[in-house]
């Protein structure tokens, strides 16, 4: 996730003056960057400034590329596939923003499509070709306007995905296979032969239910294929629905213990996705944050501190992300985001509470998830022992003197506890994911400490 950090990595380690002005315009910075992401929203939210900042966006190049994409999709190549549309003289707009269930348009390509074009004013018969990701990962979507155009844009910007030659290709290649096949004006024929070895009888993919029938499938069939399928979208919803109301009371800023769930067994590819989300999800956070009142000047100043960390450490998250190679560093993701959402809690806080930091995430495994207890551990064969942050299972498996599980790294062509990689090769072995350190790990990473290590 591409992100502008305060500090470039590298950089000298002096910190902006801590004024309410300074962090104002850091607000205002901060606000841009929710902006260009454009997919955090709820869903069914009434906010369309996504979709106003895809759209102004696309009023400058056909090409509209989301941060989280530009390392996959750099903007040279975002250049030349501009001017390969423009050549062509044909109305496409490529979008390429990722889809996540929650947010602006709930998940859903065409209902960006229409978000984006309605910010544009484009009418309904106003010719344009819009090419977007799809749901399904290698794949892209066409959407062709009006819906009768002369392009065949929805299968043939779909047969990209089915054609052996573009597997594992980069984006900037198969969007400009999506073009040619657009010139040409024969996507259907392209997808019938890019499917021929496909069993026709197979059910249609998850972005292709309720599409045209092409090959003049059955309606009887597709009805006993999407029907069964709508019904259990409709209990998904209703079940996302009562969490998301049993869970509504709980602190708006404490990291979702079901992100720790789930990604201790998460591969890399996995957790990158979910560090995506949970970068998007603080990015909202920060946009909804309210500092709490502060009658004296010690305590607006103690505001504007927490106010700076809080930025400080999206930048950051943003930072590592985008130079995440393996579990050790996305695990480093969730806990500058852990730093950054508990200094949003204690700047809306009053009082005593607002000096009361939180404990890091747990020594030992990061993905367990927030500490519950600082421990005193003896690793095996070594006298000193180390103060740690841990969670519930690790501090009680230090209590009875067994091993907690621990998170491992790849070393010297051997996997080795994640502490035990030599700390001037890892930050997070350095620092323990904050267990060892006293400043935070968003001032480590922003004066460079993170990419110096790697």
């Amino acid at each position: 996730m591409s992100t502008e950090p305060s500090a470039a990595p590298g950089a000298p380690s002096a910190r902006p003056a801590r004024r309410p002005a300074a962090v104002l315009a850091y607000v205002v910075a901060a606000l841009a960057l929710a902006l260009l992401l454009g997919t955090a929203g709820p869903a069914g939210a009434a906010d369309d400034k996504p979709g106003q900042r895809i759209a102004e966006g696309l009023r400058k190049s056909p090409v509209y590329v989301d941060p989280s994409y530009r390392q996959a999709f750099p903007a040279d190549q975002q250049r030349r596939l501009a001017k390969k549309i423009k050549a062509s003289g044909i109305p496409v707009r490529v979008v390429v923003v990722p889809f996540i269930s929650g947010d602006a348009w709930g998940g859903e390509p065409d209902k960006m499509v229409d978000v984006v074009r309605d910010r544009l004013g484009e009418s309904k018969q106003r010719e344009a070709v819009y090419m977007t990701l799809s749901k399904s990962e290698g794949f892209l979507n066409g959407y062709e306007f009006p819906r009768d155009g002369k392009h065949q844009a929805f299968w043939g910007v779909a047969a990209v995905g089915h054609q052996e030659d573009m597997d594992g290709k980069s984006l900037y290649a198969k969007f400009s296979r999506a073009l040619e096949i657009v010139k040409s004006g024969n996507g259907d024929k392209q997808y019938e032969q890019a499917t021929k070895d496909l069993d026709r009888s197979g059910t249609p993919s998850a972005d292709e239910d309720g599409a045209e029938d092409a090959d003049g499938s059955s309606p009887l069939l597709l009805a006993a294929l999407i029907v069964p399928a709508l019904a259990v979208l409709v209990v998904a919803v209703l079940v996302y629905r009562a969490r998301r109301s049993r869970t509504s009371t709980r602190a708006p800023f404490t990291s979702p213990r079901s992100v720790f769930a789930t990604a201790r067994k998460a591969g890399v590819r996995d957790l990158r996705k979910r560090a995506q989300r949970e970068l998007l999800t603080y990015n909202e956070e920060l946009l909804a944050h309210e500092p709490g009142d502060s009658a004296a000047d010690g305590e607006e100043a103690a505001d504007t501190d927490l106010l700076q960390l809080s930025l400080d450490a999206y930048a950051a998250a943003g930072t590592v992300l985008d130079n995440a190679r393996d579990i050790p560093d996305l695990a480093g993701v969730l806990a500058l985001l852990h730093e950054g959402r508990d200094a949003l809690r204690r700047s809306a806080s009053t009082g005593s509470a607002r000096s009361t930091a939180a404990l890091p995430l747990c020594f030992f495994h990061p993905l367990h998830g927030p500490a519950a207890e600082r421990v005193r551990w003896r690793p095996l064969g070594r006298r000193e022992s180390l103060d740690v942050a841990a969670c519930g299972d690790c501090a009680a498996a230090v209590a009875g003197r067994r091993a907690p599980e621990v998170l491992t790294q790849a070393h010297e062509d051997r996997r080795i506890p994640y502490f035990e990689v030599p700390p001037e090769h890892s930050l997070w072995a350095a620092t323990g994911y904050g267990s060892l350190t006293e400043d935070t790990l968003t001032e480590r990473v922003l004066r460079g400490d993170f990419t110096r290590t790697r």
